[in-house]
């Protein structure tokens, strides 16, 4: 009792303005101590929101819940993500972070580097790494890949500083196809008057027969996720100004790129608008797909598919049939040339024989039974 009044007795003696702030200081504690935190108030929230629920005995509780899922993007939970390159959650929404590993083996000539350089600066979402040293040991690229975080890969290795052969896999469990490329021809090579904004997204045009074949089929769906752009990437321009086409002709794939030119006066319609050629150009010609990445079973073996190497064996068989029947003819040639000589040696040798004996014998027969009958 006597330390309340002496507390009692010292508040009376403050002046008025400390009183008021020691005033304004306990208030602000009581509210700050009345207010319930967030976290009271989501658990209060919950459990409302729980006992209105109406729990039924014919299962429409798990329906609802199936249909939830159902609804909840696929290879995902709440607050999980697919692993790289796949859709990942950020903010509720849902965005592909798709990254592309883009490498080479080593012998690889400066005309097949500028291309992938070419496709390098049309993918705005790949990554590079060092020359790989070896050839046989391709799953190694996987572990690059796993590295580098990135979910699909395209590697080039060239064969006799002279082939080019192109691998597009999904990591790390495929598929993989493996492709031969032909008429390649680099942006710097071309020199044509297209051009776009570098990192800019791209609109991807497939010819029908993509959808006509099995394989074709999984071709579109791999080309599809390599060379499309991701929408937020960082790299990526906000503008969609080029077209890449891919057409199926003689069993290979022709990819070419074009600009989309509009009209200058920005009135015109869509009609008017009109495609001019930037570059890379290739052709794709499909080996083997395989189930797995960079090995596995066989999905696809391409029966009209020859090597260059055979070609090549082919190429210079005829050549050295050319030159065989070139030796032929020449031997024919001089033989026949003996035979017209022999054929004009033999008549002079007859005459030239008959004169001999005439002049050695004093003439023929004839001449001498001439002479004896004038006797």
């Amino acid at each position: 009792m006597a330390k309340q009044k002496a507390r009692a007795a010292g508040a009376s003696a403050m002046p008025l303005g400390v009183k008021s702030k020691v005033d304004k200081r306990k208030g602000g504690a009581a509210k700050k101590a009345a207010e319930p935190a967030p976290a009271e108030d989501e658990e209060r929230a919950a459990a409302s929101r729980a006992a209105e629920r109406v729990p039924r005995s014919d299962g429409a509780g798990e329906e609802s819940s199936e249909e939830e899922a159902a609804e909840a993007p696929r290879g995902s939970e709440p607050g999980e993500t697919s692993g790289a390159g796949a859709v990942a959650a950020v903010g509720g929404t849902w965005r592909n972070k798709e990254k592309v590993l883009l490498l080479c083996a080593r012998g690889i000539t400066f005309r097949y580097r500028h291309l992938m350089q070419d496709l390098g600066t049309l993918l705005p979402h790949t990554k590079t790494d060092s020359k790989l040293d070896t050839k046989n040991d391709r799953a190694v690229i996987n572990e690059v890949a796993e590295l580098k975080g990135c979910s699909s890969v395209v590697f080039f290795e060239s064969r006799k500083h002279t082939d080019l052969y192109m691998w597009m896999a999904k990591t790390p469990a495929g598929p993989t196809v493996k492709f031969h490329v032909a008429n390649v021809h680099t942006m710097a090579e071309l020199k044509l008057t297209g051009n776009h904004l570098k990192g800019s997204r791209s609109v991807l045009s497939f010819h029908p027969e993509f959808d006509a074949q099995p394989h074709l089929q999984v071709l579109k769906e791999l080309l599809t996720h390599i060379f499309v752009v991701p929408s937020q990437h960082r790299k990526m321009k906000p503008f969609i100004d080029h077209v890449l086409s891919f057409t199926v002709l003689d069993g290979r794939i022709w990819v070419r790129n074009y600009q989309i030119v509009h009209p200058q006066d920005r009135k015109g319609s869509i009609a008017d608008t009109t495609l001019t050629e930037v570059g890379p150009r290739m052709c794709l010609n499909p080996i083997r797909i395989f189930e797995g990445s960079f090995g596995g079973p066989t999905l696809f073996d391409n029966p009209d598919y020859v090597s260059p190497n055979k070609l090549r064996a082919e190429q210079r068989k005829q050549r050295g049939q050319a030159y065989e029947s070139k030796v032929l003819s020449k031997q024919k040639r001089n033989r026949r040339k003996l035979v017209q000589a022999l054929t004009q040696v033999e008549p002079q040798r007859a005459r030239s024989g008959r004169d001999a004996r005439f002049f050695a014998g004093g003439g023929d027969d004839d001449d001498d039974d001439m002479y004896d009958e004038d006797d």
